[in-house]
Parts: structure tokens; sequence; C-alpha cells
């Protein structure tokens, strides 16, 4: 049983990103009774709004950009993706991401610029050629991918530009794209039910979770030997493995090697990320940028799922005090940024807050989640010329409150989003200042 409870603390690191994705895109594409419900596969979704403590699929949201949404099956056809010409003072992103959450691909601000245009989204069987036209064509190692548009929103009186910008994007199968007649459809999918985010984390029906994503995960050949390995339990990549048919002792082995799976994270979160040692976006990337990190993939998908890649944003997050202590609301917080100091983006940047253990926005009187760098000019400035921001569950007066950002009374933490950052927030030159305690 020891083999066993070490395959299955390796699959669970490997399989957390699936199938807390699954979870999500379950949500979003196929539970159609559902509260968080956005769109069947292959039609594209727009969000007109940010994202508000109402919202409780997805942990770590952020609440800068109007979300669209596009639940991609190419199984049997590549989507044609149309974008509209974007002022290029606003900032807009499409993030491809695939089922192992790797970001395959990205178009928009700094990726392909705002200029309009075409992309064919194409799947691991596709065998054809993109048709003119075509500005480039993207490819999905899996044959479900998702692709999360960002659309920057100024302030609330910039929503209907935000509007007519989403109106703009386009999703068309090829077929249609063409005006010919669509092929054959894809074999039906009995989407199995995902499990809660609480039994993720115990329950050995994750396996029947990850076992079902893995069908549509065709092997990549780095992976033949890890695959191999998991295959050992009964994790094939068939759809076939039954949690509820496993031996007491296989059961109690494989609980176990969960439990290893996230005692490895929490060592790894406090060594690598709370000390700033890795940022959270190093969970984020290519497949040959996480070259076979799969803790590193975790870790993003816990603390924060879909994130971006470094070059389109970096997140330095705040789960610590400068004196290595939680984050409570029992302490009040400022946050110092010195005169040319601000985080140095090309696009934009914000600090936004999340309760814990829900890791979602905290409801507060302002309803205000975040501050961002839209939001500069109506925040006062230290004498110096600086700016500094408050923490904290209670005001901090009313001179002060223009740049708090309202706390919940128990743990919490924050996440600094840099979006399309400057260089030297890349190499280092620039570093986030430390969230410091009253106490």
């Amino acid at each position: 049983m020891t083999e066993a409870r070490a395959i299955a603390s390796e699959a669970y690191v490997y399989g957390f990103p699936l199938v807390d994705s699954y979870r999500i895109q379950y949500s979003y594409f196929v539970d159609t009774a559902g509260a968080e419900f956005k769109a069947p596969w292959n039609t594209l979704s727009n969000t007109a709004r940010v994202y508000t403590p109402d919202d409780k699929a997805i942990q770590t949201p952020n609440s800068d950009t109007p979300y669209s949404f596009l639940g991609a099956d190419l199984r049997a056809e590549p989507l044609v993706l149309t974008v509209p010409a974007v002022d290029k003072a606003r900032y807009y992103s499409l993030q491809f991401i695939d089922m192992y959450t790797f970001n395959f691909a990205y178009v928009g601000s700094r990726a392909t610029g705002n200029e309009a245009g075409r992309f064919l989204l194409a799947g691991p069987n596709w065998k054809g050629e993109a048709p003119e036209g075509i500005k480039a064509v993207i490819r999905s190692e899996t044959e479900f991918a998702f692709v999360l548009y960002r659309t920057q929103l100024f302030d609330a009186a910039d929503i209907d530009k935000v509007k007519a910008i989403q109106a703009g994007y386009k999703v068309e199968t090829l077929s249609t794209f063409l005006g010919q007649p669509a092929p054959p459809a894809p074999p039906s999918v009995n989407f199995i039910k995902p499990l809660t985010p609480e039994a993720e984390k115990t329950s050995p029906e994750f396996f029947n979770v990850l076992d079902f994503a893995l069908q549509f995960a065709p092997i990549n050949p780095a992976e033949t030997e890890i695959r191999a390995r998991f295959a050992k339990l009964g994790i094939t990549g068939n759809g076939t493995f039954d949690a509820k048919k496993l031996s007491p002792e296989l059961t109690q082995a494989v609980e176990a090697g969960m439990a290893d799976a996230w005692a490895t994270f929490k060592t790894y979160k406090e060594a690598e990320v709370d000390t700033g040692k890795q940022s959270s976006a190093d969970g984020f990337g290519t497949r040959q940028f996480l070259n076979g990190n799969y803790m590193a993939r975790m870790s993003g998908a816990v603390l924060g799922i879909y994130g971006n890649s470094k070059d389109e944003a970096l997140y330095p997050a705040y789960f610590v005090d400068a004196a290595m202590k939680p984050l409570t609301g029992t302490n009040s917080y400022t946050l110092h940024f010195g005169p040319g100091q601000l985080p140095p983006v090309n696009a934009f940047w914000s600090l936004t807050l999340y309760e814990l253990p829900s890791s979602l926005l905290y409801a507060n009187a302002l309803d205000r989640y975040l501050i961002n760098s839209s939001m500069l000019d109506s925040l006062k400035r230290d004498p110096d010329g600086g700016v500094t921001l408050y923490v904290q569950h209670e005001t901090p007066g009313p001179e002060k409150e223009a740049n708090w950002l309202p706390a919940p009374s128990g743990p919490f933490f924050a996440i600094m989003r840099l979006y399309w950052p400057e260089e030297a927030a890349l190499d280092g030159a620039w570093k986030a200042p430390a969230l410091t305690s009253d106490k």
C-alpha cells in the first residue's frame, strides 16, 4: 500500500488543476440549471460587469476587467475567433487555457496588438489548413479548452464602451465561417457531476473526475512515464476509475496520499510563495514554462486558478505581513508606495482583497473590493508624493477613507495584479512593498 499511497499523492498534485478546472467549466458550460451557467460549448458569453462577492464558482477572481467566456469543444472542428479593433489606451486579452490549465496562447494588447483580427483555434486532431484572413492558428493539446477574455473597465461610466467591444467579439465554427456543411457531430459526452471544493480535498472520487477528464487529454510524450505510473492505480484516462470499487485498504492508502499532497502543498506555499521566492505567477504558463513542476501548477490552481502567464500579468501575493504573520482583520495594515514606486506596468495594476477560507471577494459597506491604478486621481497622496493604502476592518477615518481597502474581521489575503508588466517588474528591479501591521 506504500506505493499506492505515493502514486495517489503524485496523481493528486498532477490532477488537482484538471479536477478543479472541470468543476468550474461544468458550472459554466454544462449545468444549464446552475446559477453560474454562462453558455453552451462553442458559444461566447459576455459579462458586462466586474466580479462581486456574489460570484462564487471561481476563487480569487479579478474585479478589474469584465470577463467574456468561451468553452471550446474542438473535437469536431476548429473555431474562428474574431476580435474588433480596440483603442490603444485600453487593455484587453484572450487567454487560451487547456484542460491541464496551461496557458498555451494569448491574443490581445500585449500579444497581438489592438488591431482587429481573426484567429483559428484547433484541437489536437485537426489536420486541415487555415483559410485566408486568419492571422494565426492556435493549437490546443486537449480536446476541450477555455478562452477567458478580459476587457479593461476604467470606471462605472465606461461600461457602455466595454459592452460595445464585447459585442465585437465573435466566435463561429470553421464550417460556419466558410459557409460549408458542418462535419459529423462528435459523440455526446455524459459529463459526470463534479465534486464540491471541499470534497475535492478528501474524497477518493477525486480520481473518478481526473480519469474522466484525461479522456480528452491525449498523452503528451513528456508524460508517458508518469501516466503509466498513474495507471498502476487504475487512473488510465479511459474514464473508468471508480473509487467505490477500491478495497478498504486501498481506499485508506488513497486518502492518505491525498493528505500527503496537501501537506506538500502547505510546505511549498510557506517556503516558496509566502516568502516571495516564488510568485504565484510561477504556477501559470505554457507546458514548456512549467516544465514538469506539478506542485507549482497545483499551487497556482489552489491560490488563483486561471492566472495569467508572467509576461501578461504578475501577481505579488500577500498572505502574511512584513513580520511573516498571517493577515487578520483584528490588525490594521498599511501598504506604502514611495515616490515613483507605483507598480511599473504597460496596462494597469490593482490590489484585491479576499476572505479566507473561501478565497472570494469580501462584501463590505463601500462595495470596494480593490484599489487600482484607474482610481489614482481619487487617492490621497502622501506629503512626499507617494501613496499609502490602508487595509483594515474598521474605517481609518474620513481623511484616509479614499485609500481604504476594507478587510473582514477574520483572516484574509490580498493579491496585487500587474497587467502587462514592465521589465522592471519582470526582472525584479521593482519589488512589491510589504504590508506593515500596526501590531
